[in-house]
């Protein structure tokens, strides 16, 4: 009878006893095994990855060639009026140069493009990040901005040799200061808990009294170049509710993120060209 008692909780024991040896080991060892786990699970990812776009490719050699001919126009249409905002950014581009040589003004951190695949989507109640197929050996930095068509994607938090986890703006760890459109007065964004399969949102403060939005007329929020870690600018969602604090000098709301952000299949991380990228401050909460 108690051989029996033992052999039930054995699996326990085994528990237990794996459990306190990964307590008492090195920091150096668990970060090692961590890292290796992650590289030996990679590869798998991508190479799914790369099934899913050859699942695509042969799924559009399906269309017939009216559809194929209705997409190429419309390819087009969108290809020709992407060259006229590509010359409407240069001459922008050369003013600005212009007028920081005339003005003696320092440049802008600048960022080089770097366009990422979506390999994997990792939404939960407590964190929204998605894994993409750029990582170290792309030049991609921890604390790398992340944007799409429609703004802001979130920040890099981790790097690994050929992968890197994004954090979307939704979740909790990241923080960031924004303002309203047409609105140079910085505001206070965070991410928030979002349950899956309902719309993400994030937390808004120290917004001035004289700032109003509704559900009915929401406010653009963007973002506002403060610490040189996300250029200005970019979109980050609508907020669509405001109410005074509790110490009545500000005010503080909920702001509704893009819903697109949850379907990215391509992304582009914008990595720093400076050395001095404040890193740390763009991973820090």
């Amino acid at each position: 009878m108690p051989s029996r008692r033992f052999d039930q909780a054995r699996p326990f024991l085994l528990l237990g006893a794996v459990f306190l040896a990964w307590l008492f080991l090195p920091t150096a060892v668990k970060r090692f095994a961590r890292l290796s786990f992650y590289e030996f699970q990679a590869p798998a990812d991508v190479a799914a990855s790369y099934v899913r776009d050859l699942q695509d490719f042969w799924a559009q050699r399906t269309r017939t060639n009216a559809e194929l001919v209705a997409a190429a126009r419309d390819l087009q249409r969108v290809n020709a009026s992407y060259e006229l905002r590509l010359q409407e950014d240069a001459r922008l581009r050369a003013e600005i140069r212009r007028l920081e040589t005339l003005l003696r003004l320092p440049s802008f951190a600048e960022f080089r493009s770097e366009p990422a695949r979506v390999v994997r989507r990792d939404f939960g109640a407590w964190w929204q990040r998605m894994i993409v197929r750029k990582g170290g050996n792309h030049g991609v930095r921890v604390g790398s901005p992340v944007i799409f068509v429609g703004g802001l994607v979130g920040r890099v938090s981790e790097v690994r040799a050929n992968t890197s986890v994004v954090e979307l703006i939704g979740s909790p760890g990241v923080r960031l200061a924004a303002s309203f459109e047409g609105d140079d007065r910085p505001v206070s964004f965070q991410g928030g808990i979002n349950p899956p399969m309902r719309p993400a949102e994030a937390a808004i403060e120290f917004v001035p009294l004289d700032v109003f939005a509704t559900l009915a007329a929401p406010r653009r929020l963007v973002t506002s170049g403060i610490g040189g870690v996300y250029p200005p600018g970019l979109a980050v969602g609508e907020v669509v509710q405001l109410e005074p604090s509790t110490d009545g000098l500000f005010k503080t709301g909920r702001a509704r993120l893009d819903p697109r952000l949850g379907q990215l299949s391509e992304v582009t991380i914008l990595v720093p060209l400076s050395p001095d990228f404040p890193a740390s401050e763009a991973g820090a909460p």
